[in-house]
């Protein structure tokens, strides 16, 4: 009874850590096929014979971006959605850049651990765990830090200065989900009653929080 608990564990356990990340390749690559109407957990193969050298590429994250967001930040993602080649691999990277005093505000990646390289200027950084305990620091260019997968965490520029980093990620599409987006900005809305009691605030103070979330009209 024991050794077949035990085997039964460790079974589960090794299962677990297979689901735990993007799903292994079963050859030497599958360029994600967009075009396909075939829908799956990643993208289905695109036919070797139309596989190219672009589909391996991308220079979209060479220079800093041009940010004129409200929060003073622009993440420019290199991931599967851009990089068809990168379908079953389980990486992708993003590119942030920070105006002066800009802020990359708390969100999560559902799929993935972030790990940031600072290539110039100097942030503030942080994430809370579970306990709700922050833990954070200032990093400065050449240095590194890590936010743990699922965790809410954010980065802000306190200098007077442009800053950049760049993100990797152990998933083809990590997924980012913005705290204050996602409550505020949902579609349907999450009612009014449900936000007012979880913040302790009156309709009001959310109805002003939704404005200015709310998506410029062009």
């Amino acid at each position: 009874m024991a050794a077949a608990l035990f085997t039964y564990l460790f079974f589960f356990a090794s299962i677990s850590t297979t689901l735990a990340y993007d799903p292994d390749m079963l050859q030497d690559l599958c360029v994600a096929d967009k075009s396909s109407g075939v829908k799956l957990n990643g993208f289905p193969c695109k036919a070797e014979a139309n596989i190219s050298e672009a589909d391996f590429f991308f220079a979209g994250i060479a220079k800093p971006g041009v940010v004129n967001s409200s929060v003073g930040s622009l993440v420019t993602g290199a991931n599967v959605e851009k990089i068809p080649g990168l379908n079953t691999l389980g990486v992708s990277l993003a590119r942030i850049d920070y105006a002066p005093d800009g802020l990359n505000p708390p969100h999560t990646h559902p799929r993935a651990t972030e790990i940031i390289f600072v290539l110039e200027g100097e942030l503030d950084v942080g994430f809370i765990t579970t306990a709700n305990k922050l833990i954070s620091k200032t990093v400065k260019k050449g240095e590194i830090f890590v936010f743990p997968r699922g965790l809410v965490h954010f980065q802000k520029n306190n200098g007077d200065k442009a800053a950049s980093v760049i993100s990797a990620f152990n998933s083809q599409l990590p997924g980012t989900q913005s705290i204050a987006l996602t409550l505020f900005t949902s579609t349907p809305a999450v009612p009014d009653n449900v936000l007012t009691k979880a913040f302790q605030v009156g309709t009001k103070e959310i109805e002003k929080i939704k404005s200015k979330l709310a998506p410029k009209k062009s």
